[in-house]
């Protein structure tokens, strides 16, 4: 769920369930949502209605959140085996022209996402996995490889050093 407007190629109930503010505080007091946050103005969450009747039925869920709602879930202590990625931009320019894009050239929103993302990418260190998203299919397929052996129980590291030199560029 989302209270932000739908962009151009989104649909309601696909995408998102795009509701206004009221509904979502709604769904917030009756404690609908297994994580929610409100970034940049605008609240997103996840039905835990929806995630749970997936998972009882052995599906898994791939969630598109922010660090907020990822500590969120990891605090529940769910029964369900949780894997954890951090996608980090190759650069700062790299990761504005992208919001430029997504957004349709927003500059006033990208601006914003920008100003915010020096506290966002801190958190790179609770997670299980972090990739630099340089390379699309380079990334994903990390990413699918990862997840594969976790769902084996096959630990698998990665360079928390390389990450960690890649984080401090990022912040300068």
């Amino acid at each position: 769920h989302t209270t932000r407007k739908p962009r151009s190629n989104e649909i309601d109930g696909v995408d998102y369930f795009f509701v206004r503010e009221e509904e979502f505080k709604k769904l917030i007091s009756k404690k609908k949502f297994l994580e929610y946050a409100k970034v940049f103005n605008n609240y997103y969450g996840s039905s835990e209605d929806v995630v749970f009747k997936k998972l009882d039925k052995g599906q898994s869920i791939i969630f598109d959140i922010d660090w907020q709602g990822t500590e969120q879930i990891k605090q529940k202590k769910l029964k369900y085996k949780l894997i954890t990625i951090f996608i980090l931009p190759p650069s700062r320019k790299e990761l504005y022209n992208r919001l430029l894009n997504r957004d349709l050239n927003d500059e006033k929103n990208a601006m914003e996402r920008m100003k915010q993302f020096d506290e966002d990418v801190i958190h790179w260190k609770n997670y299980d996995l972090v990739v630099i998203n340089d390379d699309f299919n380079k990334c994903y397929k990390k990413i699918i490889k990862y997840i594969n052996l976790k769902k084996n129980n096959i630990l698998e590291n990665y360079d928390k050093k390389e990450i960690g030199k890649h984080v401090l560029n990022l912040l300068k």
